[in-house]
């Protein structure tokens, strides 16, 4: 039984107190009409209307269940037209990584809407931003890539516990070299171990783990000092309290109150494009509007492609050297 066109039948009839009347309302013949009530009358055990007399009236038992049969019509008037909405309306979910900032997601939310597209964000790690993209349950997302590649660059450094105030003054800007992080023997005796070095999730991927990995073997860290983090709080939390150090960007850190210096070696900061999942079998296109504003998200600014930034060395893992005029800075950046 189509309980809807039954339920049309009834309310109709109830509310033009005839068939007639009501298979006129409907479109329908009379007969088919008379033959969904009866149909409705035997499913809800009772007769809906009272036949004898010259004008048909509702039963006592129509009378109670025409409330209900009016909500049930009424909710699947509006889930028709939900969904037509939804088939006019261009949805697509936008993968983004876990520190992304609220307020620049809430303007590329609202961007969208302006282009007649409806966004949904989804935080994801990065391999699950990559396959989101592939089986297409996402349409666009901020995908890693080596930031000497990448079309939009994220300087990461060391988040530390909180300056008191006045001491290190101006010191959270001091370019921060990984051999700097190395125990002296002075400092550490009778301290126990140095803290180690934690890894948010956006960072551990095994391109950019191999990376760090060799950049502090050169500096002569161990490999136990480095670490992948739970969850961030917790990582933060042991920032915070001066028992860590955390690889992340500027916006994170000082968003939770921690001390922040950039790290010198330019290889081991963050890169990000802007990708396009499949699109009816094809590949898809990033709007021309999204990709700033989607980057903007992490912190992330425009960089050329192709080639080392200035100040990478060949240590570390991509490109030449650094050029004769950048061994100056990176002597003032050591102190």
């Amino acid at each position: 039984m189509d309980l809807l066109a039954h339920l049309e039948a009834y309310v109709a009839t109830a509310e033009e107190a005839g068939f007639s009347r009501a298979a006129d309302r409907l479109g329908i013949a009379q007969p088919l009409l008379s033959r969904r009530i009866k149909t409705l009358e035997e499913h809800v055990g009772g007769s809906l209307f009272d036949r004898s007399r010259r004008q048909i009236t509702v039963t006592e038992l129509g009378v109670l269940l025409l409330p209900y049969a009016r909500d049930v019509l009424d909710r699947a008037q509006r889930l028709r037209q939900a969904a037509r909405s939804a088939r006019r309306s261009r949805v697509r979910a936008v993968g983004v990584p876990a520190d992304s900032a609220p307020a620049a997601l809430a303007r590329v939310i609202r961007a969208g809407t302006e282009h007649g597209v409806t966004l949904g964000m989804r935080e994801l790690p990065p391999l699950e931003r990559v396959s989101g993209l592939a089986d297409g349950s996402l349409g666009w997302a901020l995908v890693r890539a080596a930031p000497e590649q990448a079309a939009f660059r994220v300087p990461l450094g060391l988040a530390s516990a909180p300056v008191p105030d006045g001491a290190g003054s101006g010191a959270g800007r001091r370019t921060v070299h990984l051999e700097e992080l190395r125990p002296r023997r002075a400092r550490t005796a009778g301290r126990g171990t140095a803290p180690p070095l934690l890894l948010l999730t956006e960072d551990q991927m095994p391109y950019y783990t191999d990376r760090l990995g060799r950049a502090a073997a050169r500096a002569g860290l161990s490999e136990e000092r480095i670490r992948p983090a739970g969850p961030a709080a917790t990582a933060l939390a042991e920032t915070l309290a001066g028992h860590a150090l955390l690889l992340c960007a500027e916006p994170f850190a000082r968003q939770h109150g921690a001390h922040w210096a950039p790290l010198a070696d330019r290889a081991l900061h963050r890169g990000y494009d802007v990708s396009a999942g499949r699109d009816r079998g094809g590949a898809g296109e990033v709007p021309h509007w999204l990709a700033a504003l989607l980057a903007s998200a992490v912190g992330a600014v425009p960089h050329r492609r192709g080639g080392p930034a200035p100040g990478e060395g060949s240590g570390a893992g991509y490109g030449p050297g650094p050029g004769a005029g950048d061994v100056p800075a990176r002597l003032a950046a050591r102190g």
